[in-house]
């Protein structure tokens, strides 16, 4: 198939493919007019690269992917190069939600003094000389 049906099967530009050619993680046949063409194979491995970019996955984190299919394995995270940068790609999440849970006590923290503030704010403000208030009996006049 030719560039641009390959970019529109795989729902992405020819500048992208050419890009990826580029950087090595394509690599397109040329016809005897020079035009590049691409098999089923390489809509896989394009397909393969678009997943592991939706999950967070650098460019050059895909080449072991991209490296494992075209080495003929099944899927491109059978091999232990890719397995290896799963384990990469999870100790960095891990450390973001760590960082993201720590940054959400923080503003919870922040959230409960300001409202208590606000509350002992507003329970000042609606006693006008500041005390507590205080219970007087009266006697009804007779």
């Amino acid at each position: 198939m030719r560039i641009g049906e390959l970019a529109e099967r795989a729902g992405t530009t020819t500048r992208t493919l050419r890009y990826y050619e580029a950087r090595g993680l394509l690599h397109a046949e040329r016809t005897a007019n020079g035009h590049r063409t691409y098999s089923e194979t390489d809509l896989r491995l394009l397909q393969q690269i678009q997943m592991l970019q939706r999950f967070g996955f650098e460019l050059e984190e895909t080449r072991p992917f991209v490296d494992c299919l075209r080495a003929g394995h099944p899927a491109g995270d059978s091999c232990p190069a890719s397995l290896q940068v799963y384990r990469r790609k999870l100790a960095e999440l891990d450390a973001c939600i760590t960082q993201l849970q720590d940054v959400r006590d923080q503003v919870s923290s922040q959230l409960d003094r300001a409202e208590q503030a606000r509350n002992a704010l507003a329970n000042a403000a609606a006693r006008p000389d500041g005390n507590h208030p205080r219970c007087e009996l009266t006697q009804a006049d007779t």
